[in-house]
């Protein structure tokens, strides 16, 4: 794919449904008693193969468009697959399934893309090997292919060195099926999607501080799941709506938990103008319209405990900060690194290539912003945050950008080009 410079933004859109959600919609859902239907569902490659792997243990699951049912077995209805469970690109697939099934009753293995089998496992291989677990790295480098033989487990008090959605719903999942009670401490607080909906769903789920606590249930039921839509895809519209002089866009139903909202405080300390419009808290996780006009930006220092709160938003703030005034620091975000790429890296590589000052440091970034950019050509490294990064990011620069493996955005945003041409007329 190839981008200019843009005229101005104008127009709304509604962005795909949440990522993080979606996949907890039908993971819960298949364990669950009776049906669980899904509006609003995101059908990116990732959320898919999350469908695949319970197809695969026996639960029957229609996907029409957006609107996905699932018809769970109950906790202990899963069968064992005949195959290999392949989750894809999805780390979020890989790490929470493993909870669940590190306590059935057959084992299985757990493999991926190439990405996959260099993402960081043992992050949950030891705490569920303390519950019990039977979970080893087939390859022995804690990495997948995870081959997972199912065992009775027993509640912990897990403290995670960092502060991540997807260890915490691992411990929490497995927790379910464990003896006694189960309790993540983290860091700071990460996403707790996986804590609302498994409350929804009828489990037994306390939170304190930055404490997450489950006891174990005899059924889930199953339940009506709205997904609202992504602040994380939301991000790529709201920084180019705020860098592409004259812009005005309303992106519709944006899921702003709090645990996920840091793009937005971070843009509104950078100075932009954003305007929560329609907010509702009807579902369980709110939502709001946000209104977006061009702003002038200024460098902030991001760090602590707003970092989990906009991990997955910081490729596309780090580029913001080339277009503000002032010096951006990024730090506490090493987390970046074991993404889907090292996006620290590729983020410092690329914008650096189309003419930013920008240095990496060891758990983030310095950028000096307020020096024009210029078009490159951009590998992606099949990151799909990086290649929608670089597409806002094109607009703003001077000349072409070309960006290669830009089919990666299947993976959480199949429409996201389209968009992109519907606001730029």
């Amino acid at each position: 794919m190839k981008f200019t410079k843009a005229s101005p933004l104008k127009g709304e859109i509604t962005i795909p449904g949440d990522k993080s959600i979606s996949h907890r919609s039908v993971m819960f859902g298949s364990i669950a008693k009776g049906t669980t239907e899904i509006t609003h569902f995101l059908p990116g490659a990732d959320c898919l193969s999350t469908i695949s792997c319970f197809q695969k243990m026996g639960i029957p699951i229609e996907v029409n468009g957006e609107t996905v049912i699932v018809k769970g077995k109950g906790l202990r209805g899963l069968k064992k697959p005949e195959s290999i469970l392949d989750c894809g690109n999805s780390g979020t697939t890989t790490r929470l399934i493993s909870g669940i099934l590190a306590a059935q009753n057959f084992d299985v293995t757990l493999t991926g893309d190439d990405s996959i089998k260099k993402r960081p496992m043992k992050r949950i291989m030891e705490p569920l090997s303390l519950m019990g677990a039977d979970i080893r790295s087939i390859p022995g480098n804690g990495c997948a292919p995870l081959a997972i033989t199912g065992k009775p487990l027993h509640g912990i008090h897990y403290t995670s060195k960092v502060a991540s959605a997807q260890i915490k719903s691992s411990i929490l999942l497995a927790g379910l099926y464990a003896q006694g009670e189960t309790k993540v401490t983290e860091p700071y607080v990460s996403r707790n999607h996986t804590e609302i909906m498994l409350s929804s769903f009828g489990a037994n789920v306390k939170t304190e501080e930055t404490t997450a606590c489950i006891s174990p249930v005899q059924e889930l039921y199953g339940s009506k799941i709205a997904v609202p839509g992504d602040i994380s895809s939301a991000a790529f519209f709201l920084a180019a709506a705020l860098m592409v002089p004259g812009s005005e866009v309303l992106i519709k139903h944006v899921g702003i938990n709090p645990t996920r909202d840091g793009i937005l405080s971070v843009c509104k300390d950078m100075g932009a103008d954003i305007t929560l419009l329609n907010q509702n808290t009807d579902e369980g996780e709110p939502t709001a319209d946000l209104l977006v006009k061009s702003s002038s930006l200024h460098g902030i220092t991001i760090e602590g405990a707003i970092i989990p709160r906009l991990i997955d938003e910081l490729p596309m703030i780090a580029a913001m900060a080339c277009f503000a005034e002032g010096t951006t620091i990024i730090k506490d975000a090493a987390e970046m690194k074991v993404k889907e790429s090292n996006r620290i890296e590729i983020m410092v590589r690329n914008l650096s290539a189309m003419g930013a000052d920008i240095t990496e440091t060891e758990d983030g970034m310095i950028i000096h912003g307020g020096k024009p950019l210029h078009g490159a050509v951009i590998d992606s490294k099949l990151d799909h945050r990086i290649a929608m990064t670089f597409a806002v990011t094109g607009l703003c620069a001077e000349g072409e950008t070309e960006i290669l493996g830009a089919e990666c955005v299947n993976v959480s945003y199949p429409d996201f080009y389209e968009h992109i041409k519907s606001l730029n007329r």
